[in-house]
C-alpha cells in the first residue's frame, strides 16, 4: 500500500493498480503492495496473538474440567496421549479438518492461484486431499493389527526392530519439524506484515497459548480446542468466498472477476515489478493455454500439483500426528472421519485461494514475487476489498490454523518421545504418572524449540513457499514403507530401511544435481525453482517404495501381525465401546467401505475431474461462472457439515454436563456430606467391627474388579 504524501491523491485500489504523482504526472506502477509498512499497529498483532491464546488456553482447559467432573474422564496417560480412543465421526473429521489446515494452506494455495491461476487452487486442494481419503485405510488397519499401539513407530518396533524403528524414528522427528517450520513461517511472516510485530517475537508467541492448553488436557483439549479452530476458519471462509464472488463492491460478481482476469492477462509485460520463477503481477501466464488465468490447461499448474501430491504423502502417512487422529478415533468412526474430513478440508485451499488469490489478480494487485512467495497474497486482497477488517479477519484466520497444526504436532512429538523413546529405551517399566510427566516435560520442550527453529529459518531467509515444495525431498522416501508395514505381510525391514535412506538421499542429490545443470548456481532461488523440486520429490518417493519392494520380493517375511498385537498399554480404561465394536467382520467391512469411496474420490478429483476441463481449454464466462457456484457450494456446504456434526454427535454428552452443572452439584455436595457422616459413625465403632467392615468392602472391590479384567478378556 502506498503510504507517502505525495501519492495521496491515488485511489487506494484502483483496478489498474496503478497510482497518480500529486501533479497529475504520468501513471506509475506501485513497486510492492504493502511497501514495508504495516496495515494495522502492533497493539492489535499483540492482542489477537495473546487475546485468542488466552482465550483457548482458559475455554479448552475448562471444556475439560467439565468433562472430567460430569463425564468422569480419568486424566491418566493414556487419556493424555490418545483422548480415550473413543473420539466419534464429526469431532475426527473436524480434527483432521484442523490439522491439515497449515498456514499454507491459506497462504500458499492463493500463491499458487497468483501464479497460475484457477489452476492453481484446484491442484493444492485435490493433491493435498487424496492423502487423508486414503489414510483411512491405514487408520482401520490400526484397529486391526496394532489396536494398542499409541504411535507408527511403537508398530515398526514391534513388526521390523530397533533398526528400522530408529530410521522411521528420525523420519517422523523430521516431518514434524518441517511442519513446525512451515507453520510459524507462514504465521510469522502475515503477522509482520500486517501488524509490525516483530517476526521473531511472532515465532515465540504464536505457540505460546497452544503449549499451555496441550500441557493441560493434552490430546482431547487439542481436539476441543480444534473444533473451535474449525468453527472460526470456516466462517472465515464463507465471508470471503461470498465477498469476491456476491458481495464485493470491487467484484461482486463471477461475471466480473472473468472479465478482468482476461484484461489482466491480455496485458503486455510492461510492469515495473520484476517476474520471477515464483510469479508475476501481470501479463500472460507462461506455460498456460493462450497465457489465460482461466484454464486448466497449465503446465506450471500440473508440475506444481505433482509436488503437491508427493510432498504431502510424506506430511500425512509420515506425520504421526495422524496415526495419534487414527488411534483415538473408535473404529466404528475412524473410515468416515478420515473420508469426511478429506472432502471437508478440499474446500479450505480450493475455495478460499479461488476468492482470494484469484481476486489479487482481479483486482491486479501490486503484490511482488517475495511478498508472494512469503505468502502474503490473501492478505493483500482482504484489505483491497475490506480495508482493515479485512486483514484483521484474515489474521484470525490463520492464527487459528497455524495454533490448531501446531498442537497436533507437539502431542505427535511427544508421544514418539514417550512411548518410542522414554517406554522403550529408558524405562520399560514406566508408571502412567511418569509416562504423563514425561509427555508434559516435552510437550513444553518441542514448544519452545519451535519458537527457535522459526527464528534460525528466517534468519537464513528460508520462505514458506520453498519449504513446502522442497518437503517431499526430504521424507517422501519413507512413505511407501511405512504404508506398505500395514497393508503387506511380506514387506521386510531390510527393504524398508534401505528404501527410506536410499529414497532420501538420491532425491537430495537428483535435486541439486538438477538445479546445477539447469541453472548454473545452488541456492535457495535456484533450487526452490520447479524443474528440480519436481525431479528431487519423484526420485525419492519413487526409489524409496521401489527398494523397498524389490528387497521384499527377494527375501518376503510372511508376517503374522501378532506381535503388533501384543503391543500393551499403560493404564487399563474403562471403555464405553461394546465388543461389537472390534470384531473383525465389522473391521474388515469398514476397510471395503474407506478403500472403495476413498479410492473413488481419489479418481474424480486427481483424474475425472481435471480431464473433464480440459476440453474447455480456456473457460468462457458460463464454464467460469460454474467453477465459481462449485467453490462457493463446497465452501458452504462443508462449513456447515464440520460445525454442525460434532454438536450432532456430542449433544447427549452436552446435555449430561449442563444438567450436572444445575443440578448434581448439589447432589454431589450432599453425597459428600453423607460419605463424612459415615466415616464419623465407622471411626466411633469398635475395633473389631470397622477390621470387619472394611475387609467386607475390600472383597466386594476385588470381586468387582476382577468381573471388569473378565468382561475386557472376552
Amino acid at each position: 500500500m502506498a503510504s507517502s504524501s505525495s501519492r495521496t491523491k491515488c485511489p487506494p485500489f484502483e483496478f489498474s493498480a496503478k497510482y497518480y504523482h500529486e501533479d497529475g504526472g504520468s501513471c506509475f506502477r506501485q513497486s510492492s503492495f504493502f511497501g514495508g509498512q504495516p496495515v494495522l499497529n502492533q497493539g492489535v498483532g499483540y492482542s489477537v496473538i495473546l487475546g485468542f491464546g488466552a482465550f483457548f488456553v482458559v475455554f479448552t482447559s475448562f471444556l475439560v474440567w467439565l468433562e472430567k467432573r460430569y463425564v468422569g474422564s480419568r486424566h491418566t496417560s493414556e487419556w493424555f496421549n490418545t483422548a480415550g480412543r473413543n473420539v466419534k465421526t464429526g469431532l475426527i473429521a473436524s480434527v483432521i479438518v484442523s490439522q491439515w489446515t497449515w498456514a499454507a494452506t491459506i497462504l500458499q494455495s492463493s500463491n499458487v492461484a497468483w501464479e497460475y491461476g484457477i489452476s492453481g487452487p484446484f491442484w493444492y486442494a485435490s493433491g493435498a486431499t487424496i492423502q487423508v481419503l486414503l489414510f483411512g485405510v491405514m487408520a482401520i488397519e490400526i484397529k486391526r493389527k496394532a489396536p494398542h499401539a499409541h504411535t507408527v513407530c511403537e508398530i515398526v518396533k514391534a513388526r521390523w526392530g530397533t533398526a528400522a524403528h530408529i530410521v522411521f524414528l528420525t523420519f517422523c522427528f523430521m516431518t514434524n519439524i518441517i511442519v513446525t517450520a512451515m507453520l510459524l513461517l507462514g504465521g510469522s511472516a502475515v503477522v509482520n506484515a500486517l501488524t509490525g510485530v516483530n517476526i521473531y517475537a511472532a515465532s515465540f508467541l504464536i505457540p505460546l497459548g497452544v503449549i499451555v492448553y496441550t500441557l493441560a488436557g493434552g490430546l482431547k483439549a487439542t481436539f476441543l480446542a480444534s473444533y473451535i479452530h474449525s468453527v472460526i476458519v470456516h466462517v472465515v471462509l464463507v465471508i470471503f468466498v461470498y465477498l469476491v464472488y456476491v458481495a464485493s463492491n470491487e467484484l461482486g460478481s463471477p461475471s466480473i472477476v472473468y472479465k478482468r482476469l482476461l484484461e489482466v492477462a491480455s496485458k503486455a509485460r510492461s510492469c515495473d515489478n520484476p517476474i520471477s520463477h515464483i510469479g508475476q503481477s501481470c501479463g500472460p501466464v507462461s506455460g498456460n493455454y493462450k497465457g489465460s488465468y482461466v484454464t486448466m490447461l497449465s503446465s506450471g499448474g500440473l508440475v506444481f500439483g505433482i509436488i503437491n501430491i508427493v510432498g504431502n504423502f510424506g506430511t500425512v502417512f509420515v506425520d504421526n500426528g495422524y496415526w495419534v487422529s487414527a488411534i483415538a478415533a473408535r473404529p466404528s468412526s475412524t473410515h468416515k472421519g478420515y473420508l469426511l474430513g478429506g472432502l471437508v478440508w478440499f474446500a479450505v485451499p480450493f475455495s478460499l485461494a479461488t476468492s482470494l488469490g484469484v481476486g489479487a489478480l482481479a483486482l491486479d494487485l501490486p503484490i511482488t514475487a517475495s511478498e508472494a512467495s512469503h505468502g502474503l497474497v490473501p492478505p493483500a486482497t482482504a484489505i483491497a476489498l475490506m480495508g482493515k477488517g479485512g486483514s484483521v479477519l484474515l489474521l484470525t484466520m490463520l492464527f487459528m490454523a497455524v495454533t490448531s497444526a501446531g498442537s497436533s504436532e507437539l502431542i505427535a512429538v511427544s508421544s514418539l518421545c514417550t512411548y518410542d523413546i522414554y517406554r522403550t529405551y529408558i524405562n520399560p517399566d514406566a508408571s502412567g504418572k511418569q509416562i504423563l510427566k514425561v509427555s508434559r516435560s516435552v510437550v513444553l520442550a518441542f514448544g519452545c524449540f519451535m519458537g527457535i527453529l522459526a527464528v534460525i529459518l528466517n534468519k537464513a531467509g528460508i520462505s514458506l513457499g520453498w519449504m513446502y515444495l522442497a518437503m517431499g525431498v526430504f521424507i517422501g522416501s519413507a512413505v511407501l514403507p511405512i504404508a506398505l508395514m500395514l497393508l503387506w505381510r511380506k514387506a521386510n525391514a531390510t527393504g524398508a530401511i534401505l528404501g527410506a535412506i536410499t529414497g532420501c538421499l538420491l532425491g537430495i542429490i537428483t535435486w541439486l544435481t538438477v538445479t546445477k545443470v539447469e541453472y548454473g548456481r545452488v541456492n535457495l532461488d535456484t533450487t526452490g525453482r520447479n524443474a528440480p523440486m519436481l525431479a528431487g520429490n519423484l526420485v525419492s518417493i519413487l526409489v524409496g517404495g521401489g527398494v523397498h519392494a524389490i528387497c521384499s520380493f527377494m527375501q518376503p517375511q510372511d508376517y503374522d501381525w501378532e506381535t503388533t498385537k501384543q503391543i500393551t498399554v499403560v493404564e487399563k480404561e474403562k471403555s464405553e465401546l461394546s465388543a461389537e465394536e472390534f470384531k473383525e467382520e465389522k473391521l474388515n467391512s469398514a476397510k471395503r467401505w474407506i478403500v472403495k469411496w476413498g479410492i473413488g474420490f481419489t479418481l474424480v478429483i486427481v483424474v475425472l475431474w481435471p480431464c473433464l476441463t480440459l476440453p474447455a481449454g480456456q473457460f468462457n464466462k458460463g464454464y467460469f461462472t460454474l467453477w465459481a457456484v462449485i467453490a462457493i457450494a463446497w465452501g458452504t456446504i462443508a462449513s456447515a457439515v464440520i460445525i454442525a456434526l460434532p454438536l450432532m454427535e456430542s449433544w447427549e454428552t452436552i446435555q449430561n454436563v449442563l444438567l450436572g452443572m444445575f443440578t448434581n452439584d448439589r447432589l454431589m455436595e450432599k453425597m459428600e456430606e453423607m460419605n463424612f457422616k459415615l466415616q464419623t459413625i465407622i471411626s466411633a465403632m469398635p475395633e473389631a467391627e470397622r477390621i470387619y467392615l472394611l475387609e467386607k468392602e475390600k472383597d466386594k472391590k476385588k470381586e468387582a474388579s476382577e468381573i471388569e479384567v473378565q468382561i475386557v478378556r472376552t
